[in-house]
């Protein structure tokens, strides 16, 4: 895994709105990654290994004449990421409570604040889902539960759950860049009870948790729900994202299958955030 090699596009659009949204969107049904808005357009990543010279065939917005659309790519090497994270990351705030900043930000007026550096992982807060956990996170009490950040990217969700409490947590995720960055962004943020663990559902196995976050995609979800409904205690909690509002009654369905109350819904550029109660 630490030879993974990404491929960036980087669309410029005109107008911006909506066809940035809708853009974003469909490149994330056809397997993109993590994406960064911008004042030309927007940039999007996918993994060299998950990408085909076909892989924008299906993204029908390229094809409106509604807006124009312009892009290019090409490869990035891992050892160039910083570099482009520093070019285009900017911090961001969630409900005037909650801070997310490279560390050559200026610290801003927030009750948590969360210092990144996020090289080739994703999870910045920027992208609609990780802003929507943080969100549920923010209006949890989490002191003294134990949680489980599942695909946790750049361990921003499981940061934040110890500044609230949390311990103790459990941050997991099966790309290797992804568990060297977590494990970077613990200790410059001084938590002190989460274990970054490099894997996937299977890492879970003998394990429980009062609280389960899961930002990932659709399909591994739906894979893996049996899995979380087994590591959640008793009255616990499960925040799901990553995925759209038309996707929301497969997700349910599988949830209820499991026994699993649905409780909440957060929406965020049809972008959706799901609670669940066990």
């Amino acid at each position: 895994m630490s030879n993974i090699i990404y491929i960036g596009y980087y669309f410029k659009v005109a107008p911006l709105q909506p066809a940035v949204e809708i853009l974003i969107a469909e490149l994330g049904y056809a397997g993109f990654e993590s994406f960064v808005e911008n004042e030309d357009g927007a940039t999007a990543y996918i993994q060299k290994e998950e990408w085909n010279a076909n892989i924008l065939d299906d993204v029908q917005i390229l094809k409106s004449d509604e807006f124009e659309i312009t892009y290019e790519f090409n490869e990035i090497e891992q050892t160039n990421w910083n570099e482009e994270w520093e070019k285009n990351f900017n911090p961001i705030i969630v409900d005037d409570a909650c801070s997310v900043r490279a560390p050559f930000h200026e610290k801003p007026d927030t009750t948590y604040d969360i210092i990144i550096e996020p090289k080739m992982s994703f999870g910045t807060g920027h992208h609609e889902t990780t802003h929507m956990m943080i969100q549920h996170i923010l209006k949890t009490d989490l002191k003294d539960k134990s949680v489980l950040d599942m695909g946790c990217g750049t361990g921003v969700l499981a940061i934040l759950a110890e500044m609230k409490g949390a311990k103790p947590l459990d941050a997991v995720d099966y790309d290797n860049w992804c568990y060297l960055n977590s494990l970077e962004n613990v200790e410059r943020n001084n938590a002190e009870h989460i274990t970054v663990i490099e894997g996937d559902a299977s890492a879970l196995k003998g394990k429980s948790y009062d609280v389960i976050i899961a930002n990932i995609n659709r399909n591994i979800l739906l894979q893996d729900m049996a899995t979380y409904a087994a590591c959640l205690n008793k009255n616990g909690m499960l925040f799901l994202s990553g995925f759209y509002a038309e996707d929301i009654p497969l997700i349910t369905a599988e949830c209820e299958k499991h026994l699993l109350k649905f409780e909440e819904k957060l929406e965020r550029n049809n972008w959706v955030s799901l609670k669940f109660l066990n």
